[in-house]
């Protein structure tokens, strides 16, 4: 009898630890993002905040080529095998996550959108075959649980709950879920710079014709200009688009090139606790024990999606 060793997953490598360290990066900026949202709200709309947001991110994006000339040259079908990709991240993600809100509080979209890892889970082991042993599952269940229970001890009114906002921040979502599993095999196809610069390009050109749109129907074109007379909206635009849009974008897609779409999507949960603790210590709101005991478990969930399945695995062969 015959004893196949195969490699096992505790060999950490350096490789690891950069996919670890871009999907914490990621967590961390996006986490920080949703007080750079709260100031530009005070300025305009949410829809012009998106645009704006994308607007920024594609001019970066071309300015970095500029530099660096890393953009590859795609063809017609390459474009065909990205565009699914930049439709659900991140063209249909916040469309759904901006109207949702509009129905629904943040406290509930966080709840929701907390669910991430779940949905991701499921679609990697169907889409992908990447199979997640029951600690991991058990794991990312945990971190989930983490962010819904802050949330409900907040306070949150489950009688007042409309089912538009719940059906839209749901399939908000289901897009990056599908998102996390989609990149998996196209971050292995096309350089991380070129795929996130066709993915910043997509969400500019539909969240701008969003905004024409949206300003045309209320008659209100002229009027798209001037958020730029404010210092500090500008200020919070080029956080949003340069780092919470374009180097989230190549941060995640760094990630999921080395790591699996479950082990990255826990990190979501990471960046809600963050955005949380933003809030008490730039914002002055309170903090109570059960942000406490929420960030211990969701932290232990997020460490036990990452490290279990990490055993060497021997395969005996006859």
């Amino acid at each position: 009898m015959e004893e196949k060793h195969i490699k096992g997953e505790n060999n950490i490598n350096k490789s690891d630890v950069n996919a670890y360290a871009a999907a914490l990066g990621y967590a961390s900026i996006i986490g920080f993002s949703f007080l750079f949202v709260k100031i530009s709200l005070t300025v305009t709309n949410a829809v012009d905040i998106l645009a704006y947001r994308f607007t920024a991110a594609f001019l970066f994006a071309i300015i970095i080529n500029l530099f660096t000339k890393k953009l590859q040259k795609i063809n017609l079908k390459d474009f065909r095998k990205i565009l699914p990709l930049a439709i659900f991240y991140p063209t249909l993600f916040f469309l759904f996550q901006v109207t949702g809100l509009v129905y629904i509080t943040t406290s509930e979209a966080g709840i929701l959108q907390a669910t991430i890892p779940i949905f991701t889970l499921i679609l990697a082991s169907f889409i992908l075959k990447e199979h997640a042993g029951p600690l991991r599952k058990v794991s990312i269940i945990l971190s989930v649980v983490g962010v819904m229970y802050i949330f409900i001890m907040n306070g949150v009114n489950v009688e007042s709950y409309n089912w538009t906002g719940i059906i839209l921040i749901l399939l908000s979502t289901l897009s990056l879920a599908f998102y996390n599993v989609f990149a998996r095999n196209l971050t292995r196809q096309y350089a991380l710079f070129t795929l996130t610069f066709f993915m910043t390009f997509v969400g500019f050109i539909f969240l701008n014709s969003l905004s024409i749109v949206y300003h045309m129907i209320n008659n209100s074109l002229g009027s798209f200009f001037l958020p730029l007379r404010s210092i500090k909206f500008v200020g919070s635009i080029i956080y949003l688009g340069v780092l919470s849009s374009f180097l989230t974008s190549f941060l995640s897609n760094y990630a999921l090139n080395k790591i699996e779409a479950s082990r990255m999507s826990v990190f979501n949960n990471i960046s809600i606790l963050i955005t949380i603790f933003a809030g008490i210590i730039f914002l002055n709101e309170s903090i109570y024990y059960y942000h406490i005991i929420g960030a211990i478990v969701i932290i232990a969930g997020v460490f036990g999606t990452n490290y279990t399945g990490r055993n060497t695995k021997v395969l005996k062969k006859s």
